[in-house]
C-alpha cells in the first residue's frame, strides 16, 4: 500500500528525514503537497510569503542528493519556515507590519537560515506573528489573526509572538519552525498550540542581523513536534555537524517544582495534566521535589516595582518609530507594552540588571542539576473575540499566559515545552520544563526520555484528522 504524501506529513522532522532516506517520499513530492495545503488554508493567516519558487528549487536539488545517495545531513529535504523577523533572501522581513509590508526582498539569509540551507533543509516561507514581536497572544490587525487548529469552532489565541509558527506546525503546514524568544514566542505558542518549543540559552545561536526586540533576551530556537527534532534542529541553527547529548534514564532526573507562584490560578486541567505528568516521571524513576524558589518571588516584586528589561529595551530599540507619525500605524496594543519602557527610569534598569546577575547564579546553585518544572501557561488558549472587544481583558489575559515562561528568562533558563494533554473541550496543555542558563545539552538529554514517558499523554492535532 502506497503511502500518501498527507502521511508523510505527519510525522516529525526527524521521520520524514528517513522516509527520504528509504524512498518511501521524496522531498519534491512532500513540498509540493504542503505548498498546496498551504495555498488552500490561506485564510488561516498562518504564511506572510510562501517561497513557491526557493521551495521547490531547494527540494529538487535534494532530490539529487537522494538519488546520489549523499544527503548533507539527517533533515536534508525537511521542509523549515520562518518567523518574519529572520531575513531570508528572496522575501522582505516585514515583522508582521504594515511599515514595512512593500518592502525589498532580502538577497541574503540570516547565518540560521543560512545553516539551514546548508543542511539541506528546504524552505517553505514566512510565517506571521505579532508586530514586532510583543505580545503573548499573537493577535495582528495587518495580516490577520492565525488560526488555532486546535478548534474548529471558536477562533482562539495561538499564542505570540510566534504566532504563525505555532499554528502551522500543529496544522501541518510545516514539521518545524524556526522563531526568535524573548520573554514567550516559543513557549507560549508551543503551550497554546499542542506542539514542542525548545528556548535556548542567551548567545547559543548567533543572532546578529535579526530584527530585535530586547537585544539581551532575544534567543533563536524551534517549534517542532517531538524533542529529537528539537535537539537535530538545535545542531543545524547553530551549524553543529555533532553533538554531545545523549538520553538519559529517568532514574538520573530530579525534578523541582516551585510552591510558589507558578501554579497560582491555573484552569483545573492545567494542574491535573501537570499532576498527571510529574506522576509519570515519578512511577518511571525520576525524582520530584518540591520547594520554595526565593528567586521567583524576587522576580515578581522587582517587575512589579521596576518594570521589565524587555519593555525597556524595546523602547531603546523602537522609541523614534513609536513616537513619529508612523507609531499611529502600529498595533495600539504593541504600542501600550513598548511605551511602558519609557516611563522607566535609569534606576529601574540598573535595579533589574544587578538583581538579574545575582540571580543567575543563585538560582542555578539552587538547582544543583536538577530541572525546574512548571505548567507552560497557565491556562488553554483563550477566545480572541472578547480580546479584540476589550484593551483590558487583552492585556489581563496577556500578563496571565505570559507569567510563567517570563521567569524563565528573568533567571536565565533554556526551556523545552512539551505536550501533556487536553482538557474538557480538546484544548492542549503544557509542561515547561527548564535548567540553568548554558545546560542546554543536559536539558535536551533528560527532554529525551521525558518526551519518551509523557508521549502517550497527548494525541496531536496533526494526527486527529
Amino acid at each position: 500500500m502506497t503511502t500518501s504524501q498527507r502521511d508523510i506529513a505527519k510525522r516529525t522532522a526527524s521521520q520524514i528525514g528517513l522516509a527520504f532516506r528509504s524512498g518511501e517520499s521524496s522531498p519534491v513530492a512532500l513540498v509540493e503537497h504542503l505548498i498546496s495545503r498551504i495555498s488552500q488554508a490561506a485564510a488561516s493567516n498562518i504564511f506572510i510569503t510562501v517561497m513557491t519558487e526557493r521551495a521547490l528549487r531547494e527540494a529538487r536539488a535534494s532530490d539529487e542528493r537522494y538519488r546520489r545517495q549523499r544527503p548533507l545531513s539527517p533533515l536534508d529535504g525537511v521542509p523549515i519556515a520562518w518567523k518574519d523577523l529572520f531575513d531570508v533572501a528572496g522575501a522582505p522581513t516585514t515583522v508582521a507590519s504594515s511599515l514595512y509590508r512593500d518592502t525589498p526582498p532580502k538577497t541574503q539569509d540570516l547565518p540560521c537560515v543560512a545553516h539551514a540551507a546548508a543542511a539541506g533543509m528546504v524552505c517553505l516561507g514566512k510565517l506571521n506573528m505579532t508586530e514586532f514581536a510583543y505580545s503573548g497572544l499573537g493577535l495582528n490587525p495587518h495580516f490577520g489573526t492565525p488560526v488555532n487548529p486546535n478548534d474548529d469552532g471558536t477562533h482562539r489565541s495561538p499564542g505570540g509572538s510566534s504566532s504563525g509558527s505555532g499554528a502551522a506546525v500543529a496544522a501541518e503546514k510545516t514539521p518545524n519552525a524556526n522563531r526568535t524568544h524573548t520573554g514567550r514566542s516559543v513557549r507560549i505558542p508551543a503551550s497554546l498550540n499542542g506542539v514542542y518549543g525548545f528556548k535556548t540559552s542567551e548567545g547559543r545561536i548567533r543572532k546578529d542581523g535579526m530584527v530585535p526586540l530586547s537585544r539581551t533576551l532575544d534567543t533563536i530556537g524551534p517549534l517542532a513536534r517531538s524533542v529529537e527534532d528539537c535537539l537535530l534542529l538545535d545542531m543545524v541553527l547553530r551549524g553543529a555537524v555533532t553533538t554531545p547529548v545523549r538520553q538519559r534514564n529517568a532514574s538520573d532526573l530530579r525534578i523541582v517544582v516551585a510552591r510558589n507562584y507558578c501554579l497560582d490560578g491555573c484552569e483545573p486541567a492545567v494542574l491535573e495534566n501537570f499532576e498527571a505528568s510529574l506522576r509519570s516521571l515519578e512511577e518511571a524513576g525520576a525524582r520530584i521535589e518540591r520547594a520554595i524558589v526565593p528567586e521567583i518571588d524576587e522576580f515578581i516584586e522587582l517587575n512589579a516595582r521596576h518594570g521589565s528589561l524587555t519593555a525597556a529595551e524595546a523602547y531603546h530599540e523602537y522609541r523614534e518609530l513609536v513616537e513619529s507619525a508612523d507609531g499611529a500605524r502600529i498595533d495600539a496594543r504593541v504600542i501600550h507594552r513598548i511605551m511602558q519602557g519609557g516611563r522607566m527610569t535609569a534606576h529601574d534598569l540598573l535595579c533589574i540588571q544587578e538583581t538579574r546577575k545575582r540571580a543567575l547564579v543563585s538560582v542555578a546553585s539552587r538547582l544543583e542539576g536538577a530541572l525546574l518544572a512548571m505548567p507552560t501557561t497557565p491556562q488553554t488558549a483563550p477566545a480572541i473575540a472578547p480580546l479584540e472587544a476589550d484593551a483590558e481583558l487583552f492585556h489581563k489575559v496577556n500578563l496571565n499566559v505570559l507569567r510563567n515562561t517570563m521567569i524563565g528568562n528573568f533567571l536565565g533558563f533554556c526551556g523545552l515545552a512539551i505536550p501533556n494533554g487536553r482538557d474538557a473541550v480538546g484544548l492542549p496543555t503544557s509542561i515547561l520544563f527548564s535548567a540553568p542558563m548554558g545546560c542546554d545539552d543536559d536539558l535536551l538529554a533528560h527532554g529525551l526520555e521525558i518526551d519518551r514517558i509523557l508521549r502517550d499523554s497527548f494525541e496531536p492535532t496533526w494526527l486527529r484528522s
